[in-house]
């Protein structure tokens, strides 16, 4: 199999982050510690080994760069230096050695670190940092003789073969003698948007396709080239560039611009960022226009170039808890807390699961590395487990048929949940639509020992609300204003309001007795009532505790009951 290099801005990650993406140590004793960096470590060397040496790609690269950077600050926290063989390029290396080593480049993680890097420096250029697989191209008095893979920066892969079917490498140039031009294989797309498509595995295509033993021209067609370096080239970017346009590379003067300040840098990440390319791009490279010759590089970043990337499209987010919360039909959701990530503009660190199902299949617990992204550039989702924690902690996971339309109408153990979203269905504006009142004032008057069942709060006069916690004369006067209105609301909002399924079209009229003695078979002679809503009204009107709930608002003198 052929082997692949990750960018080395990933390796390097954890060599270069900054002190204020650190991430708080845990407080872990030795021996969890050990496991911890123990079971990432393993991790990360599965992902190497499957990209390196088989071109396929198990985690998106954003996510393997925290990963990385995560181990890394592990090993900080603990004192626990990287083994001396961690190498994850170490499958990586071919037998083919590179004329010029590739000299990787450093991450520049925010804009603090961008001006810093700029601070004194003049001559500077601006490209795309193209997302792709990058390459040695070799030519011997205008013809092709070898084509490299990056390896391990100094040793690679003959890709000599696949390059004759990819059309964008040419066989011949107009050059005499010997040219060694370094670049990017990339994934031809079409006016791709990289804020709103995403990277869309462009780079793991690429590698993919190179991982054959063989391709065809017409999937060689699927490939572009842009060369980023002319290692032996004319000393000035301006006669690089317009030396490899002249040779047929256009992209390398098409999309490299010359750079004045920190403004001018900050417009073109974003313009390349929200503008069509044809290509995926995870960033911008920023470089000096004069570097060292090329007898002086190594493969490892220098000082002449850094990239600055884009907001991840995905982000690293820790498990601190999971909750699981039922709501008012009974449907179980289970909801992670997650130590707080910025993902775009938005801070998060609540996200929903979706159902048990997938939790499930999951088996997501605290301490483990979920990977989280926006639905729709709007909405956190939740991805993937990326990294587990050794530890799984134990956690008290409901039983989904336990819970239903009909069940916890009581402040009863294990029914904490569904009954407060009983509570607020019953306070909001589909329900009594009770002015000031909402899940806050309702966890008052649980505390308080005042509400046990749904209807526990109608009886309550101003002295027993003024006395409750939290609540001061005035909010207590405006409490009892909103639950004493609520008594003059209709029998059609009532029903409505304790959980009556829906009934659109329905007339109800204005007596429970009369609704109460309808059997399944008047309730599906209705409009719009099929037999499984006939049935669910069936069930209400017959269910002990709503029975119950209708003899208190008789009670209580609300009218219709």
């Amino acid at each position: 199999m052929l082997p692949f290099l990750r960018p080395v801005i990933c390796v390097l990650a954890a060599l270069s982050f900054s002190a204020s993406h650190a991430q708080t140590c845990p407080e872990w004793p030795p021996a969890k510690a050990e496991r911890e960096i123990a079971s990432l470590q393993v991790q990360i060397s599965e992902w190497d080994d499957s990209y390196h040496r088989q071109g396929v790609s198990l985690v998106a690269d954003e996510l393997y760069d925290q990963s990385v950077q995560r181990l890394s600050e592990l090993r900080t926290c603990f004192a626990k230096p990287a083994a001396a063989d961690k190498d994850p390029l170490k499958t990586a290396a071919g037998e083919h050695l590179h004329p010029i080593p590739h000299t990787g480049v450093n991450k520049l993680p925010d804009e603090r670190a961008v001006q810093a890097w700029l601070q004194g420096k003049s001559n500077l250029w601006i490209q795309p940092k193209v997302d792709g697989v990058a390459v040695t191209l070799v030519y011997e008095n205008g013809k092709l003789e070898k084509v490299i893979s990056r390896g391990d920066g100094i040793k690679g892969q003959d890709w000599t073969g696949h390059a004759h079917q990819i059309p964008a490498i040419p066989a011949h140039l107009a050059w005499e003698k010997t040219l060694v031009l370094q670049g990017e294989l990339y994934w031809l797309l079409a006016d791709h948007v990289q804020a709103n498509s995403g990277s869309l595995n462009a780079r793991s295509k690429v590698a993919g396709l190179l991982a054959r033993k063989a391709i065809s021209e017409d999937e060689g067609a699927q490939l572009g080239l842009f060369v980023w370096d002319w290692p032996d080239g004319p000393a000035s970017m301006t006669e690089r560039l317009a030396g490899l346009t002249a040779l047929g590379f256009a992209d390398s003067s098409l999309f490299s611009e010359p750079l004045e300040n920190f403004t001018q840098a900050r417009n073109w990440r974003e313009h390349w960022y929200r503008n069509p390319l044809p290509f995926a791009t995870d960033g911008v490279i920023i470089r000096e226009g004069e570097r060292p010759p090329s007898e002086r590089w190594q493969a490892k970043a220098p000082y002449w170039i850094a990239a600055w990337k884009y907001p991840f499209a995905q982000v690293l987010a820790e498990v601190r808890r999971v909750d699981f919360n039922i709501g008012r039909s009974g449907k179980v959701t289970p909801v992670i807390d997650v130590e707080p990530v910025r993902l775009d503009d938005r801070k998060v660190s609540r996200i929903s699961v979706g159902s048990l199902n997938r939790w499930r299949s999951l088996d997501i617990r605290p301490g483990d590395q979920i990977a989280i992204s926006l639905a729709g550039l709007t909405i956190p989702r939740l991805d993937r487990v990326v990294s587990r924690s050794v530890e799984r902690t134990p956690l008290n996971v409901p039983i989904a048929t336990d819970y239903h339309a009909l069940s916890c109408w009581q402040l009863l153990e294990g029914c904490e949940s569904q009954f407060r979203e009983r509570l607020k269905w019953l306070s909001g504006k589909k329900g009594l639509a009770m002015n000031g009142v909402g899940p806050g004032t309702w966890d008052k008057l649980i505390r308080a020992g005042h509400i046990n069942g749904l209807l526990d709060w109608m009886p309550l006069d101003g002295a027993q609300l003024a006395n409750i916690p939290g609540l001061g004369e005035r909010s207590a006067a405006k409490l009892l204003k909103s639950f004493q209105g609520t008594r003059e609301q209709s029998f059609q909002i009532w029903l409505k309001a304790i959980g009556l399924p829906p009934v659109a079209g329905v007339a109800l009229g204005d007596s429970w007795s009369e609704l109460a003695a309808r059997d399944e078979a008047q309730w599906q002679a209705e409009p719009g009532i099929g037999p499984g809503r006939a049935k669910q009204l069936y069930a209400f009107f017959n269910d002990p505790q709503v029975q119950l709930l209708s003899t208190q608002l008789r009670e209580q003198g609300i009218k219709g009951f």
